[in-house]
């Protein structure tokens, strides 16, 4: 094999190994996290209005979180008073994406008033899907 085509193949490994490593780390980090932060996060959405919420926690440069943008202003105009809709960019904020326990984005939970996580969705996720969601969690919007 040629000098010029085992370079890119030892790179390429290097970076699989790489990612491998991190991603083992972060995988691990948010486990131990998710376990404390349960407790932190409820007593501090019971804090809120006694209202059910949706929790997207995405990123501003992600695609996928990019196209849920404009569905999550609407939810939240459109069901205000009904429903909280908050969006929490984990790359801006890691320590959000460690306390639930994010291990893809965007990642969507939906809670009950009581502040309980009631379902998680990871990807895309469309309007008309969320509204099912909630009518099949028995959260009349």
């Amino acid at each position: 094999m040629k000098t010029s085509t085992r370079i890119p193949i030892l790179l390429a490994v290097a970076v699989a190994v790489a990612t491998a490593f991190i991603l083992k780390n972060i995988k691990s980090d948010n486990t131990r996290l998710a376990t404390t932060a349960g407790a932190e996060s409820s007593a501090s959405f019971a804090a809120a209005a006694k209202l059910p919420k949706l929790l997207d926690l995405g990123a501003n440069k992600c695609i996928p979180c990019k196209a849920m943008a404009p569905i999550l202003d609407g939810l939240k105009k459109e069901y205000a008073g009904k429903m909280n809709v908050e969006f929490i960019d984990v790359w801006q904020n890691e320590d959000a994406g460690k306390q639930y326990g994010v291990e893809m984005i965007p990642t969507q939970i939906f809670f009950d008033a009581a502040g309980k996580e009631m379902f998680r969705h990871t990807g895309f996720f469309g309007k008309e899907d969320i509204l099912a969601k909630w009518k099949e969690l028995g959260v009349d919007l």
